[in-house]
């Protein structure tokens, strides 16, 4: 199985995910270090906001849903995702807004 490295630039950390794992299970590997403030996990909170740095080609595309709530957010443009809706399929840097 692939791994693909994940960068949070807000906190000058990496991590090791499989191919289409969330990026929301570095907490696991994190300790319980809250890297990715995480809500509802489904989506509807908005908690979870983070800004695709590098490699947005590296996760499963958004929705109509994760979309329309993100600019209900007041935030604009492609690089904005719920990261409890994002699927890791390469290298990836972001950076944590919620």
């Amino acid at each position: 199985m692939a791994l693909h490295k994940l960068t949070v630039v807000s906190h000058e950390i990496e991590f090791q995910l499989p191919s289409n794992s969330p990026i929301t299970d570095i907490e696991w590997e994190a300790g319980g270090k809250n890297v990715i403030p995480l809500g509802c996990r489904v989506g509807a909170c908005g908690a979870c906001l983070i800004k695709v740095k590098v490699g947005f080609d590296a996760l499963n595309p958004r929705n109509d849903d994760e979309e329309a709530f993100i600019e209900l957010l007041g935030y604009s443009g492609e690089e904005y995702r719920l990261a409890c809706q994002c699927l890791i399929r390469g290298e990836l840097a972001i950076e944590v807004i919620g």
